[in-house]
């Protein structure tokens, strides 16, 4: 019997131990297709959302009980450090992070300071620990591009051409905005490991519009001075981006334990890149739960037997669990994993 985070099917995997059953869990599992999520939520921003311990803690755990998943991710924002450390943004609803005064030369980096306060994401870590006992509570922040990204272009973009002009044309200001983005990610992170969570993931959501030598030159660096940075609470630190198929190596080279994969490339393919010393989550397409069931077990069984070329595997989705998504084909999904 699991009785504690460390032993679970989750952390094992995370380490390429033996499990006694391949773990699942969903990026984006609480959200939108829940709706006791939406209900929760209503009225109330989503940044305020992310600073109430109480929310944050039950927001965390409505997928745990309804899907009974292998872990839970804490749920917040990848921008709520940035607005910790004094940037003016808003999170508006179907667009995302949107920032009042984009960063865009060197002046505009008297905007962006150190984390001032935020006790209340280790608040909501002490309360879901204590709640979660033996299931493993997964942490989580943005990586120093995606979050460059954002700030550079004042919201999301299709095809970051600002970023990558700063980035090319001014190198001096990139790396020193990239490292400060580092210590603010560091710092919120190590908030959180210091807290009690059990792993963390690095989100670099938008990392796959780089090719590899400017990944290696202009991120990795950075990305590496934040999972390097996390060494000594000995947990596992798991790194995931969207269409980072060149990338993969690079991604384990900067630090991660876990290498996560979205769903263009086969699991058994990524183990190569990625090389026989980490492991790997994912990768099932988040659009196949919406075709019909035998669809999606076939899916599901062929990430299962791709997965197995790897020292461990987490499943998990490519990507975050789609809004529209039913709740039902989750659960049913979950418990086809643990079964299989």
């Amino acid at each position: 019997m699991t009785t504690t985070p460390r032993d679970s099917a989750f952390v094992r995997a995370c380490r390429g131990l033996p499990a006694p059953h391949t773990p699942v869990w969903f990026m984006r599992q609480a959200g939108r297709s829940l709706p006791e999520y939406r209900k929760i939520r209503e009225g109330i921003g989503m940044l305020d959302s992310c600073r109430r311990p109480d929310l944050v803690t039950e927001i965390t755990l409505q997928p745990v009980r309804r899907h009974g998943v292998d872990a839970a991710i804490l749920f917040s924002d990848i921008v709520v450090p940035l607005a910790a450390a004094g940037v003016s943004l808003d999170i508006v609803a179907g667009t995302g992070p949107v920032i009042a005064s984009p960063i865009r030369s060197a002046a505009d980096l008297a905007q962006l300071g150190r984390p001032v306060d935020v006790g209340f994401v280790g608040e909501a870590v002490r309360l879901l620990v204590a709640e979660l006992g033996p299931t493993p509570l997964i942490g989580f922040a943005g990586a120093p591009f995606t979050l460059a990204s954002y700030l550079i272009e004042g919201g999301p973009s299709k095809n970051y051409l600002r970023t990558k002009a700063m980035m090319y044309g001014d190198p001096d200001l990139w790396h020193e905005l990239l490292g400060r983005l580092a210590t603010i990610t560091l710092e919120f992170l190590r908030v959180q490991a210091a807290a009690g969570v059990s792993a963390v993931q690095l989100f670099d959501s938008w990392a796959g519009a780089l090719s590899q030598a400017d990944y290696r030159r202009f991120v990795l660096p950075h990305s590496a001075a934040v999972l390097s940075g996390l060494a000594e609470f000995d947990i596992p630190r798991i790194h995931f981006g969207v269409g980072t198929s060149v990338l993969l190596g690079a991604m384990g080279e900067a630090g991660a334990d876990v290498v996560g994969v979205d769903w263009r490339t086969p699991l058994s393919t990524a183990t190569h890149q990625i090389g026989p010393d980490r492991a790997v989550q994912g990768n099932l397409d988040p659009a196949v739960l919406f075709a019909p069931w035998p669809a999606v077990e076939a899916e599901a069984l062929r990430v299962l037997a791709e997965g197995r070329a790897a020292p461990g595997h987490v499943f998990n989705l490519g990507h975050g669990v789609l809004p529209d998504t039913d709740p039902d084909v989750l659960t049913r999904l979950v418990d086809l994993i643990h079964r299989s």
